[in-house]
């Protein structure tokens, strides 16, 4: 007698094209979803840029707005939709808009940070060339970055060869957006209005960490007011969201806060210093004193805590600053009590599960 499941595995032979096909199907309408949401933000970007030059050319009775036009338009539109529309975006779109004033001649394999970096390049004819070639020879904005940096155009007319360019230049594979790089794009987050959603990535972890340390920064006593947590700050080209913002008014003057999960790397301490100098040129007020950088790497292994100043602060740092902020050490051993009754604490709510019941 032939058992009754006997046609089981025969069924589950034929089952992998089928998934495969299945798969194709799914990545592929992801893939279009996420161009899809790039190509409409470009366009978005560049209509707005063209509603506010047209406003600003519509007459005298227009231009008693004048520079408080951004600002005003700002005020509004972040308001509703979040701080993606801010004075500096808005800026941007303008731009976008004044240098490819064609729609039609952009290139939608490019995302916005790929047309803010064109945006640094003066000569019409340079940027022209930069966004054919990203988009031909599917260059990431990291690459095109690179390219614009190193003159890649200018040694290309001086020497009339395509060999003066860089080796990267040759075609590179195509750079195909995932979902998590989707939901970590800020900007695009804000665009769709879900600004938030970034950071349901943030591990409990890290989390559990900044909300201690903030109470603990607020307990000591010591002058600690809390400004923001998450509140970015931008450059031409880039978003940057610092994990937690005190204001010292012993000392007058803003602490930023990082935090890290893994170890302390040379390019950690890089970005916790271009914080510092990026908060004090668009944050601090004429009465404050330089800002004070803290970054804090709470590594399973061993916790490190570094302060980061710039070198025109270190002696005012050395005099004043250290009387009154926490030591290295007294953050360090906080850091890794903390962590570690987190830790003991996930443990108990997370028991290690039991074998099964064969009664």
């Amino acid at each position: 007698m032939i058992p009754a499941n006997s046609s089981q595995p025969e069924r589950s032979a034929g089952l992998p094209p089928l998934v495969e096909a299945l798969r194709g199907l799914i990545l592929q309408a992801r893939q279009k979803v996420l161009v899809a949401a790039n190509s409409a933000q470009v366009r978005t970007y560049w209509e707005i840029g063209r509603h506010i030059v047209e406003f600003e050319q519509g007459g005298a009775a227009r231009a008693d707005y004048g520079k408080g036009l951004l600002t005003a338009l700002a005020r509004s539109l972040t308001t509703e939709f979040g701080k993606g529309f801010d004075a500096t975006n808005l800026r941007h779109m303008r731009d976008f808009y004044r240098s490819f004033p064609i729609c039609d001649a952009l290139r939608r394999e490019l995302s916005w940070t790929h047309y803010r970096l064109l945006l640094r390049v003066d000569a019409p004819q340079a940027r022209e060339w930069y966004m054919q070639e990203a988009a031909a020879q599917n260059w990431s904005s990291r690459v095109l970055e690179r390219q614009i940096v190193s003159l890649a155009y200018e040694r290309l007319l001086s020497s009339q060869s395509p060999s003066a360019l860089p080796a990267v230049a040759t075609p590179q594979s195509p750079v195909v957006p995932t979902a998590r790089d989707f939901i970590r794009d800020p900007v695009m987050l804000e665009f769709l209005g879900l600004p938030d959603t970034g950071r349901l990535l943030e591990s409990a972890l890290e989390n559990a960490l900044m909300d201690k340390l903030q109470q603990f920064l607020l307990e000591l006593g010591k002058g600690f007011a809390f400004v923001a947590r998450q509140q970015r700050i931008s450059t031409e080209t880039q978003d940057f969201y610092l994990d937690l913002v005190f204001y010292n008014y012993l000392l007058k003057c803003f602490v930023l806060i990082d935090l890290k999960t893994g170890h302390l790397t040379h390019q950690d301490i890089g970005q916790m210093d271009m914080y510092v100098r990026l908060y004090d040129d668009q944050r601090r007020g004429e009465g404050d004193n330089p800002t004070v950088g803290l970054l804090l790497c709470g590594s399973k292994d061993q916790s490190v805590v570094r302060y980061s100043v710039l070198h025109e602060s270190e002696q005012l740092f050395a005099s004043k600053y250290r009387l009154v902020l926490p030591s290295e050490e007294e953050l360090r051993q906080e850091l890794d009590r903390e962590r570690a009754a987190i830790e003991e604490r996930r443990t108990r709510e997370d028991p290690p599960s039991s074998s099964p019941d064969h009664s």
